[in-house]
C-alpha cells in the first residue's frame, strides 16, 4: 500500500477508483451519498445511486464494481452514523478479492471513513496496511 496526495478523480480511467459509501437506501431505491467523494461521484454519474442502491437492496452493503473501474466501498451502514471499523476491515477484504477477480494493477482509494466520517487515519491505516499490497493507492488532498 501506498499513500499519495492529489485529486481521486484525476485517477479516473487509468486506475480503479473507488468511493466510499454508506449501506442506506432512499425510498426511491437510491444510495444515499451526501458527501465527500460519493457526492463527487453521485454528480459526475447521475445514475450511480440508482444502481449502487438496487444492489445494496439485492446483495447488502458490500463492495461492488460499479462499471468503468468504478467501485463502492462500504465504510458505514448510514450517511448518520460514524464509520465502523468492522465494516472497513470487511471492505478491505472484499477489494482484495474483487481487485484479483477483475485483474486491476491499481486502485486507488481515499483514506476510508475520514475526513467527512470522523474516523482518524492513525486508527484505519494499520487496518489497510494488513489487507493491501503493492496494487493499493490511499489518495488524500494535497
Amino acid at each position: 500500500m501506498e499513500e499519495i496526495f492529489g485529486d481521486l478523480w484525476d485517477y479516473y480511467g487509468t486506475a480503479a477508483v473507488g468511493i466510499t459509501t454508506g449501506g442506506q437506501v432512499s425510498r426511491k431505491g437510491q444510495c444515499m451519498m451526501p458527501r465527500g467523494c460519493a457526492r463527487q461521484a453521485k454528480d459526475r454519474f447521475p445514475d450511480l445511486p440508482e444502481k449502487l442502491g438496487s444492489l445494496i437492496r439485492v446483495e447488502g452493503n458490500h463492495v461492488f464494481h460499479l462499471g468503468n473501474g468504478l467501485y463502492s466501498f462500504p465504510v458505514e451502514n448510514s450517511p448518520f452514523e460514524v464509520p465502523e471499523l468492522s465494516i472497513i476491515e470487511r471492505s478491505c477484504r472484499e477489494l482484495v478479492e474483487l481487485t484479483n477477480q477483475q485483474g486491476w494493477s491499481k486502485v486507488v482509494l481515499p483514506r476510508p471513513g475520514c475526513g467527512g466520517g470522523g474516523l482518524e487515519w492513525r486508527q484505519v491505516r494499520p487496518l489497510l496496511e494488513r489487507h493491501f499490497d503493492k496494487r493499493f493507492y490511499i489518495i488524500t488532498q494535497a
